[in-house]
């Protein structure tokens, strides 16, 4: 069995409490940290701007768990949905290249990469 399922989800639990409390008191510090910038004598409003955004800097992990946790709860209580069998796509004909006498080979080229396009685009519009 893979570690992931042998782990116990308590420890996961824990692990990620422990990663957003760190997060939190460390914004949390660098906050503090950038008022006491702020307060100083070269302090500017750019400090006072980080002491408001560090906080939610800390908090996001902790947002990002709950918001992850409320997906896989809506997920795991809607029904799963048929699968519709997929149908392959049609390949394109094949075109059978002309080649011109006066037609140079750069120009050939060209032309064929026009038809590949064209072949992608009508083959993405069914």
């Amino acid at each position: 069995m893979p570690a992931s399922e042998t782990a116990s989800p308590w420890g996961r639990r824990i692990a990620i409490v422990a990663t957003c409390l760190v997060s939190l008191l460390v914004c949390c510090g660098l906050a503090w940290w950038q008022w006491d910038r702020f307060t100083s004598a070269n302090g500017t409003f750019q400090n006072l701007g980080y002491v408001l955004q560090w906080p939610l800097f800390g908090l996001f992990p902790a947002f990002m768990f709950w918001r992850i946790r409320k997906l896989n709860q809506k997920a795991a209580a809607e029904p799963e949905a048929p699968r519709k069998a997929e149908v392959p796509a049609p390949r394109p004909r094949p075109v059978p290249e002309r080649k011109h006498a006066d037609e140079d080979d750069e120009l050939a080229a060209y032309n064929r990469y026009l038809r590949e396009l064209n072949a992608r685009d009508q083959q993405a519009a069914e």
